[in-house]
């Protein structure tokens, strides 16, 4: 992956590889591509909200010259209509609470999308831990409403292997799976101890 700017400075991951954008590309004169390259952001941006790094691999995968979409999303960058923070910021906010994802999938998503590595950060100190073990409850709650008849083994492996999925840290998942089957009566002394996560 090679490294390219952003209208703020910031850098995000695009494909090195030029030649899958060559055959695209020759068909796209300049005129052309700039009013391409902008008609293409205008419609990705109506949808949702996009990453510089998200918007310049659509725009290469058009056929626009890397000069021309990096001045095409310079101008959007300029105009506050791309802001890879507030990207950041939004997408944290919203997938945490209607996806219930920890802050390791969410940093995983953010990266995928070619947000630099201190704009992540930024983006995930929203999360605040209560909010996250409180988030990880929920998500719990509402999976071992449907488990009652599994056994309490079982239960515990399969509640931990969701909020792994979802990115929840060890610690914290092991922390709120015990609390809440403790909860509901299963003491979690009398599990085995292969359904503790390793350290």
């Amino acid at each position: 992956m090679s490294r390219t700017r952003s209208g703020d400075g910031a850098t995000g991951d695009v494909p090195a590889d030029e030649g899958e954008y060559a055959e695209a590309a020759e068909a796209v004169g300049t005129e052309a591509a700039e009013r391409l390259a902008r008609d293409t952001v205008y419609r990705l941006l109506s949808t949702r909200a996009r990453s510089h790094a998200e918007l310049l691999r659509a725009l290469r995968r058009q056929g626009i010259d890397a000069d021309t979409a990096h001045a095409v999303l310079d101008r959007f960058v300029a105009a506050g209509l791309v802001d890879d923070a507030t990207f950041a910021a939004e997408w944290v906010r919203s997938r945490h609470r209607e996806r219930g994802l920890g802050r390791r999938a969410l940093e995983e998503e953010l990266r995928g999308k070619g947000i630099d590595g201190d704009t992540v950060r930024a983006a995930l100190d929203s999360v605040d831990t209560d909010a996250e073990v409180e988030r990880a409850r929920q998500l719990v709650r509402r999976r071992a409403r449907g488990m009652t008849a599994v056994e309490p083994r079982t239960r515990a492996r399969r509640l931990l292997a969701m909020l792994a999925r979802k990115g929840y840290g060890q610690a914290l998942a092991y922390r709120v799976v015990r609390e809440e089957l403790e909860s509901s009566g299963t003491s979690f002394e009398e599990l085995p101890g292969d359904v503790e996560p390793d350290p």
